[in-house]
């Protein structure tokens, strides 16, 4: 025997009221039963319910007394007869501002984008929203039409191991590095400027860690159960991809130079150097910083990063050279 809907708390009636005219009003006409349903209480409730938002509306002049144009009224022929709900004086709340047929398409747009992750485009949501939207703007939307990437086997396996909660394994490629495996506890999948990113713990580095998809491959879902999805991400894009630190040194009156990449946590001065710690996607691109330098900027750790910042001047300075 199906349990009997439990009578509304107080605060739970407020915030059914706050969304029971909403709903009503998008539905149009719904029977007494399914807006039950829809609430969690008794059709007797539900009947009270709509009942008391005639006595609801907007303040009278000067708040002392309202004119029957200013309350909620309901169609009660065929409330009584049918059990039907429908409002034929809504006080004004369709008049709120509408979007405008720009707003809606830029909108619109973004909802195609975000329909590319799995998880997202098999719920139904976007459709709902898309739709929603349509009806929501002052003039038909501009026909924008996004062609998002298709959700390729990384998405899909990425989606696949947020949903099962377990750890999904990988190839990833770094810029001017060989590829590594990973096995990776995924958190969150994030896209910023059209590109894709998966942040995660990853168990060979045994730290959180932002992957750019596009440098993935041959993704594997795992029977690893996630056990780190508590752990503080990194925060979005001040250290994009497989993060790293660097180690830099130059003299005191250029670190202005640097920017943000100098804290208070982070630098330590001894005789006018200034050594900087610098996390940064990825080691080797500290050579374009260093360029900037003239070379006063000297990389002085990881063995990687001075590798690759010195093979990269050494290369600029061969374009100069005379055959």
């Amino acid at each position: 025997m199906a349990d009997k809907p439990k009578p509304l708390l107080a605060s739970d009636r407020v915030r059914a009221y706050l969304t029971l005219v909403p709903y009503l009003l998008e539905r149009g006409q719904v029977s007494l039963a399914e807006a039950a349903d829809e609430f969690g209480v008794s059709v007797d409730e539900m009947r009270s319910m709509v009942e008391k938002l005639t006595v609801i509306g907007l303040p009278g002049d000067a708040g002392y007394w309202q004119q029957p144009h200013e309350m909620f009224d309901i169609n009660w022929d065929l409330l009584d007869e049918e059990g039907v709900i429908e409002i034929t004086n809504d006080v004004g709340l369709r008049r709120v501002p509408r979007f405008t047929a720009r707003e809606a398409a830029a909108l619109l747009a973004g909802l195609q984008v975000v329909a590319a992750v799995p998880a997202v485009s098999n719920s139904g949501l976007v459709a709902g929203l898309l739709a929603k939207l349509s009806r929501a703007s002052a003039n038909a939307p501009a026909e924008v039409v996004i062609a998002p990437d298709a959700v390729d086997a990384v998405r899909d396996a990425v989606s696949n191991a947020l949903s099962r909660k377990v750890a999904v394994s990988f190839r990833y490629q770094a810029p001017d590095a060989a590829a590594t495996t990973r096995t990776v506890d995924p958190v969150q999948v994030l896209i910023t400027g059209g590109q894709w990113y998966l942040q995660g713990w990853c168990h060979l580095r045994q730290a959180m860690r932002t992957f750019h998809l596009d440098r993935v491959s041959e993704p594997e879902l795992t029977d690893i159960p996630i056990t780190h999805a508590d752990e503080l991400l990194p925060e979005a894009f001040t250290t994009i991809g497989d993060d790293d630190e660097v180690t830099v040194r130059l003299p005191e009156r250029l670190v202005p130079l640097l920017g943000d990449y100098v804290r208070a946590d982070n630098a330590e001065v001894h005789g006018g150097v200034v050594t900087v710690r610098i996390p940064i996607a990825d080691p080797r691109s500290i050579k374009r910083v260093a360029g900037r330098f003239g070379g006063h900027l000297e990389v002085h750790l990881p063995e990687v990063a001075r590798t690759a910042t010195r093979d990269w001047a050494a290369d600029g300075l061969a374009l100069y050279r005379h055959p």
